[in-house]
Order: structure tokens, then C-alpha cells, then sequence
């Protein structure tokens, strides 16, 4: 059976959800600093804003790379997919 096949129309592909998930998990770092050691809960976390991302029909294929990359931020300020604590830009400095 193909994966494809059973996609809601207009819903990313597989690798389309991956590369969402790298940038996701790539805010999500940055704004910790990067400290070693929490790489996988990034990703974990990336993964849970970017399905609730798809699931309210928020991303879109063809946006411009900034505007997708900025979706992407944004839903994670949000706090989509998030269980508990602030979302990511959400603190005074």
C-alpha cells in the first residue's frame, strides 16, 4: 500500500512533514540555547505542534519558504502541540 495514497488532500507528504518537524525542532533548540542533551524531546515536541499544525489546516505547500518557515515559528509561540510550560518566544528577557 502506498502512504501517499492516504493522505487527506492537501496534507504534506511524508518528507514535507519531516522537513517541518527539522525546522520545528530547529526553533525549539535555538531557543534554549542549544544546550546539549534535550534532542530528542525537541523533536518529540516539534513533531506533536507540526501534527496539530496539519491538523487545524494551517501549513501550506506553497507558501514561500519564509512564510512556511515563519508559520512554523509562530505555531510553536502558539504553543500548538504543547503539554504544559510557555511556548517558545512567549518569555520577557
Amino acid at each position: 500500500m502506498n502512504p501517499t495514497s492516504t493522505r487527506a488532500p492537501g496534507a504534506p507528504t511524508a518528507d514535507e512533514r519531516r522537513k517541518m518537524v527539522e525546522i520545528a525542532a530547529y526553533f525549539l533548540a535555538e531557543h534554549r540555547g542549544f544546550a546539549p542533551g534535550r534532542e530528542d524531546a525537541d523533536w518529540l515536541r516539534a513533531e506533536q505542534a507540526i501534527d496539530a499544525m496539519i491538523a487545524d489546516g494551517l501549513h501550506c505547500d506553497s507558501a514561500h519558504p519564509a512564510v512556511f518557515t515563519e508559520r512554523i515559528r509562530n505555531a510553536l509561540k502558539l504553543g500548538r502541540g504543547q503539554s504544559g510550560g510557555s511556548a517558545p518566544g512567549s518569555e520577557r528577557v
